[in-house]
């Protein structure tokens, strides 16, 4: 049996980031389901129209393109960006405070 060795050049992540149409009810609609659809998929919003997917090869952010292809609505734009984990690594956030303050935690456990 041969060793599997992780390969930072080799795993993938998918970035897709979009701009849907949004002026009609049936154009809301879609680019909601578009949203749910990738989250099914196994993406996760990194911004509220960029979405990413950690893939373990090309093969399977091959597979994962593809699905995407075949969910894009018929208006508006979709790109993908595959890049390797080696160069996720390098990625550089910054986070600012929050724009919306949370809500204050119960003091205790409550029931309704």
């Amino acid at each position: 049996m041969s060793e599997v060795r992780l390969n930072a050049y080799k795993i993938m992540w998918l970035f897709v980031f979009f701009d849907l149409p949004t002026n009609t009810k049936k154009e809301r609609h879609n680019a909601s389901a578009f949203r749910k659809r990738l989250m099914k998929d196994g993406f996760t919003m990194m911004q509220y129209s960029v979405y990413t997917r950690h893939c373990g090869s090309k093969e399977s952010a091959d597979v994962h393109t593809k699905r995407v292809n075949s969910m894009v609505p018929k208006k508006g734009q979709v790109s993908i960006l595959r890049i390797t984990d080696k160069q996720y690594g390098d990625i550089i956030n910054f986070w600012g405070e929050a724009t919306t303050p949370l809500p204050p935690k119960p003091s205790q456990l409550e029931f309704f």
